[in-house]
């Protein structure tokens, strides 16, 4: 088997596990709240790479030529729009299904080269034909015959715009040459000190809730974040990137599986259409922002492919 096609085994792997970490998040919110979930998850996560950069640190120890200050710095930034956009996930998530999060989740890869333009990035014209396709199936996905966004879809589609943030700033961090893993873990620690705190002030938490989502917590926190971003990490450095594109985007359709498999979640004729036209409409839009990076040095339009796990 050539080094390519097991990169892209190894990110079609990243990509299944993204999938059904949705359905782990709706299971683990049966026993806990919200913010508990995350903040226990993304501790765990950055605890399953520790390993990982140990391991970095061994091969080619870092020395920041500017300072740890930018690091510390760069881990916060990217931890705030971290929490931000998981958080509004995961309450999302307990008033929609597995399959529609992924899906509204999914739209970041779409406002990412919308929103670069407030960093002077030049946006193809594939990407506007993407988003508009993209965004009717959003329509068709979660709007109602009332003309009404549920509440779950609603605060899932804000956490999109976070999502893509938070792309956007690690885009921005990689062009600082700052440790991606080091960063990683960074940023997930952020992430879980946030969210411990808000749990703690709005949340009851017992040993018995966390015994019962121990499993859906490990799937979030070890499998999710620590083994698929590792599986990302290193199977990144051989796939073609159109290739990474498109199979990291499947992550999609193995959420909506996850919830037909797991949770007998359904969907109707026009949210599958929906789920149709808005995978159309990423896959438009990734495309589209690398073959307008080909070329040039990477800059944010190409994020999408660098960004960390988003559910």
């Amino acid at each position: 088997m050539s080094k390519t096609l097991k990169a892209e085994f190894l990110l079609l792997v990243a990509a299944v596990i993204w999938g059904f970490a949705f359905v782990a998040q709706r299971i683990g919110m049966e026993h806990v709240g919200p913010f508990t979930y995350n903040g226990v998850r993304f501790l765990l996560g950055a605890m399953a790479l520790l390993p990982l950069l140990w391991v970095g640190r061994r091969c080619a120890p870092v020395r920041p030529s500017g300072g740890w200050r930018p690091i510390v710095g760069g881990g916060l930034l990217a931890g705030l729009f971290l929490f931000a956009g998981a958080s509004l996930q995961q309450v999302g998530i307990v008033y929609t299904t597995a399959g529609k999060a992924g899906f509204i989740t999914g739209l970041y890869v779409v406002l990412v080269p919308l929103l670069g333009l407030l960093w002077g990035q030049r946006t193809p014209w594939a990407t506007w034909v993407g988003a508009v396709i993209a965004a009717a199936g959003l329509y068709l996905l979660t709007v109602n015959d009332r003309f009404t966004l549920a509440e779950g879809d609603g605060l899932v589609l804000i956490g999109a715009f976070f999502w893509a943030g938070h792309v956007l700033v690690i885009g921005w961090l990689s062009g600082r040459h700052v440790e991606p893993v080091l960063l990683a873990c960074l940023q997930f620690v952020v992430c879980a000190v946030l969210s411990l705190l808000v749990a703690a002030v709005t949340e009851p938490i017992s040993l018995t809730g966390l015994q019962a989502a121990t499993m859906p917590i490990l799937y979030g926190g070890l499998l999710s974040v620590g083994v698929a971003y590792t599986l990302q990490v290193v199977a990144q450095r051989d796939a073609p990137p159109a290739h990474a594109a498109i199979i990291l985007s499947l992550e999609t359709v193995f959420a909506v599986l996850g919830g037909w498999l797991l949770l007998q979640e359904t969907l109707s004729d026009r949210g599958l259409l929906g789920c149709a036209l808005m995978f159309a409409g990423m896959l438009l839009s990734q495309l589209a922002a690398l073959r307008a990076a080909s070329g040039r040095p990477p800059t944010v339009s190409a994020a999408p492919l660098i960004a960390n796990k988003r559910g």
